[in-house]
Formats: structure tokens, sequence, C-alpha cells
């Protein structure tokens, strides 16, 4: 029991270490994840959704510090019922997920690994076995320093890790896992191998023979049957193979014109998700940054899922001398977390990315 606390005690530790720094590293993300189980359609508490940054936060720092307590060995009956209920908070949301496919990525370790539901679920179940195994034998959990230290490097980590959610929150985070990272071209990103793994899906038709419903189950190949055809429904099997940029468009006047402006050897792109919830403070940097990049030959755009009216007062308010596009708000928010924020690409290759904090770092050569 002795060496099985032990080897439970680093794996936990680690991995929520792990796991809350990579959520720390972008609270945003993981705050746009929460809002998705608040919404109506998941868990249907709305009026939680207006905190979820500060609840995300809250959360990953948490986590963090549960990991460095359990493996300094301090506080260990608080962090390990801490660790308890969150693990089992986690498990709850993890299933609900997985049994009624409402949420198909649980954000545990952010952008940088992809789990599904039960993927998700099957994790947290085998990290509250570790705990549980963890609460039985907390009689041989030690701490490693003396009480002093363990409390001046539990201080450390606790600013640590909020300086350190202070600053990629007034900028970018500090790794980019997405796939519009610096350096990402975004037509490439969208291109779909030949040989990709296709989705299978099950077809489940039904029939009225001889006055009696009859379903027959295939592949995609419409069955012979000598009755009448009722009604069909599809049920994905396998999933395929999905490329990391999917659902990108620039669009205008109901028109898709990404591919003609990915093309652009000098572009700017103002991204902003939602106008009604930007900082309008930016948009007096923006207009004069803009400008600048037009001096120098760049096509500048402006890209939200806000309406067309909304678009337009703002450009008119704020003397803005470009265009809005339409493109969905979820893409937009993987984008970049800066609501706005901006970028500059070379055909397609994103050169620069910067929060609206950083508008004065963008080099128009």
């Amino acid at each position: 029991m002795k060496y099985l606390v032990a080897v439970s005690r680093i794996f936990v530790g680690l991995l929520f270490i792990i796991s809350g720094f990579i959520k720390l590293n972008d609270p945003v993300g993981f705050s746009f994840k929460l809002e998705e189980y608040f919404s109506f359609s998941v868990l249907n508490f709305p009026s939680l959704e207006p905190h979820a940054l500060k609840i995300s936060i809250l959360v990953v720092i948490l986590e963090v510090l549960l990991g460095v307590l359990l493996l300094l060995g301090f506080r260990i009956k608080f962090t390990l019922w801490s660790l308890l209920l969150m693990i089992i908070g986690f498990t709850f949301l993890t299933f609900y997920s997985a049994y009624f496919n409402k949420v198909t990525d649980c954000g545990c370790f952010g952008d940088a690994l992809k789990l599904t539901p039960w993927e998700s679920f099957t994790k947290d179940v085998i990290l509250l076995l570790f705990i549980l195994i963890l609460v039985k034998g907390q009689k041989y959990i030690t701490p490693i320093f003396s009480a002093g230290v363990n409390r001046f490097l539990t201080l450390v980590a606790v600013l640590a890790s909020s300086v350190f959610a202070y600053y990629v929150l007034n900028h970018l985070p500090a790794i980019d896992f997405r796939p519009y990272k610096i350096g990402a071209n975004i037509e490439e990103g969208m291109i779909v191998p030949e040989d990709a793994q296709k989705a299978v899906f099950d077809y489940a038709w039904k029939f009225k023979v001889n006055g009696e419903e009859k379903v027959i189950v295939t592949r995609g190949d419409y069955p012979t049957v000598d009755g009448e055809f009722l009604d069909v429904e599809t049920t994905e099997i396998e999933s395929g193979y999905e490329p990391p940029i999917h659902d990108f468009t620039i669009e205008k006047d109901g028109v898709d014109r990404a591919a003609e402006l990915l093309q652009e050897p000098k572009l700017v792109m103002v991204v902003a998700y939602d106008l009604s919830k930007s900082n309008y403070k930016a948009f007096e940097e923006i207009k004069k940054i803009t400008e600048e990049a037009t001096k120098n030959g760049y096509k500048v755009i402006g890209m939200s899922a806000s309406s067309e009216d909304f678009t337009l007062k703002l450009s008119k308010e704020y003397k803005l001398a470009f265009d809005f596009y339409f493109t969905d708000q979820t893409t937009l928010k993987t984008i970049v977390r800066s609501n706005p924020g901006v970028l500059v690409l070379e055909k397609g290759t994103i050169k620069q990315k910067v929060h609206y904090n950083d508008l004065d770092e963008l080099k128009f050569n």
C-alpha cells in the first residue's frame, strides 16, 4: 500500500499540475468551454455564463495548487478531499457530455490534447481510482519539507499561477496550441488528405412491409425491399478525419471570399468575435494601425459574427476605413483570444498575431 500510494501521489500530482498549467496558459479558452457547459442546452445555468472567466481562473489555479500540495505532502486532508470533490465533479461532467453527446471536447487539456467525451470520462474514472487510493492510504503521505518551507512553496505556486494568468489574460497564451498559431498556413490547415479516414455511418431504413414496419440497417446502400419506404436514420459509428482548420469562411453579401483573401500578399485581419463584448477603446488604436497598414500596401478587413448593422455603426463611430466580413463566432474565438485582436498574413500564412494591448508591436514592412 505504501508504494501504491507513492505512485498515485506522483501520478495525480503531476497530472493536476500539467492539466492546470495547460488551461492556465489559456483561461479565456477554458472559459468558453465553461460557457458551453453552463448554456441552456447543457446544464442550464445561464446565470453563470457571465462569470465563466472568473470561474475558469479560480478552477485552474486551484487545480495547479492541489497538485503542488499533494507532491509536497502539505495540508493533506484539505488536499485529498478537495481533489476528491473536484474529480467527482469532473467525472459527472464528462459522463454527462459523453452519454448525452452535449459537449464534444471537455477542454481537460485545452487545445494541447483533444479527447473524445468517452476518453475524457475514462481518464477521470482512472484518476478517481488513484485519488481513492490516496484517501485510503493518506497516513503514508508525509511532507517533503518542513512546514515553513512548504508554506513558502505553496505561496510561490499561488503567486506564480496568478501572475501567469494575469499575463496571458492581458496578452495572448504563452504557448499557442491552436491551428491558427504564428507560422501556420490557414489554407494548408484545411486540406483533407486523399487517404484520410472517412466517417462510417449506419443507415437504419424503415419500410412498411405487409402492413408492418421493418427496419433494415446498412452502411449506406439502399436495401432491396418489397415494401413502402417510410424513413431513414443515420448514426455515426466511426468518425472520419477532420482537418485542424474547418468551418473557416470570410463571407460578404452571402459569398465566401476566403479563397481570394488568403492569396493576398499583405493582409491584416481585425478579429472581433462579438462586437457587443469588445473593448471599444482598442478601436481608437486599431484605426491608427490599420491606416498605417493601408499606407504600406496592406489590405485590411474586419472579421466578426456580429450583425451588419452593428459593424456599420461601429465603423462609422470610430471612422474605420475597412469593411467587416462575417465569420463563425466559434472560429473567431479559436483564431485569437482577444476581442478585438489583430493578425497579419502573407498568402494565408500567419506572420503576426497580437492582443489589443499589444497593437504597438505590429510591424508593417
